[in-house]
């Protein structure tokens, strides 16, 4: 259930799981399990305690994530402007030439070589000085 009370569209309501709950939604499942309880056998106020803690925990859990995921795209573009101008070529050896760009792809760093072939930077991709043009 994706309830999502929030005004405007930023990156990171558009990336939220589909099973991401918000703090209004866990109110309304409290206050929906308190309505249809059995009155003869009422919830304990702890265990609704207990349940607040757990999502809070998760919550925040789920944020150090995404936190950590724009840590990574960061240094991966700090990383691709050393790529600029450099030789490269792909892990099976099949594919060389001059870095011109670097894009970031969600999978990780995509180069753009001269000649217009895009080479995934991935491990067993060898990069050195590019060769002195003649």
């Amino acid at each position: 259930m994706n309830v999502n009370n929030n005004v405007g569209n930023t990156p990171q309501t558009q990336q939220k799981s589909k099973t991401s709950v918000d703090y209004q939604s866990f109110l309304k499942l409290l206050m929906a399990q308190m309505k249809n309880q059995d009155p003869t056998k009422p919830m304990d106020s702890t265990e609704y305690v207990a349940q607040l803690a757990q999502f809070s925990q998760v919550e925040q859990s789920v944020q150090m994530n995404t936190k950590l995921e724009y840590i990574l795209q960061s240094s991966a573009l700090s990383q691709a402007d050393s790529l600029i101008g450099r030789q490269l070529t792909s892990a099976d050896g099949s594919i060389t030439g001059v870095v011109k760009e670097v894009r970031l792809a969600s999978d990780g760093l995509i180069a753009v070589l001269n000649d217009g072939k895009e080479v995934p930077v991935l491990p067993g991709v060898v990069v050195k000085q590019a060769p002195a043009a003649a």
